[in-house]
């Protein structure tokens, strides 16, 4: 035996390896009860190790993560259930959530997806640049010549989203052209984005992306 203690498993199978242990040792009841108010103490727990990453309240400061504040519910709820599947395989996902979501229950998921959607979004940052006027006419019009659909026919008219069809605005443009580009290589796999998204340079993607970074 080793006094060494051992590499356990945190609230949804993630390792204290992962989430590194001062997030860990963050989890308090008092902690829990800033974090999210009114829910039950294993989902406070969940929601605790999310901001870890994805930030208070869902207002991820990081590129790398999302941010889930004032995401769609559904969207939100379909996600996870995906990464505890392992339906969702682009990389990020193997990486970050896999481990993250694999024990969470189908009520628990319900009750995240709840709690993020409530949040408030970050707004969206001023960008006068011709890029993002450029992206503002993907969005809106599409590209007919490439058969690419325009953006707010299915995301809404403020990239709010709908349901299943997530939020997009004021989402981080790094984390929305690297989703773009998953899409157009199928390592994210969704055909109707597939399709969108494929004959997209990364110049449009760029366009739209930091139009999005607007709303």
């Amino acid at each position: 035996m080793t006094d060494q203690p051992r590499r356990r498993s945190g609230l949804h199978g993630v390792s204290l390896a992962v989430l590194g242990g001062a997030a860990f040792a963050a989890m308090t009841p008092a902690a829990f009860a800033v974090e999210a108010a009114g829910v039950p103490p294993d989902v406070a727990g969940a929601i605790h190790v999310c901001s870890s990453c994805h930030g208070p309240r869902g207002q991820s400061n990081s590129s790398t993560f999302p941010r889930l504040a004032g995401q769609q519910k559904d969207y939100t709820d379909t996600q996870l259930k995906a990464f505890r599947d392992h339906t969702r395989a682009d990389p990020h996902a193997k990486t970050y959530m896999w481990g993250m979501a694999a024990r969470l229950t189908d009520a628990q998921i319900a009750a995240i997806a709840d709690y993020y959607a409530a949040q408030p979004p970050v707004p969206g940052e001023r960008d006068a640049s011709a890029q993002a006027a450029a992206g503002a006419q993907i969005f809106m019009q599409g590209i007919p010549a490439k058969d690419v659909l325009p953006c707010m026919s299915c995301h809404g008219e403020k990239a709010e989203g709908n349901g299943p069809i997530p939020r997009l605005a004021g989402q981080h443009p790094p984390y929305l052209a690297r989703q773009l580009e998953a899409f157009a290589s199928m390592a994210r796999a969704n055909e109707i984005m597939h399709q969108n998204s494929m004959n997209l340079t990364p110049d449009e993607i760029a366009a739209v992306t930091a139009y999005l970074g607007t709303q």
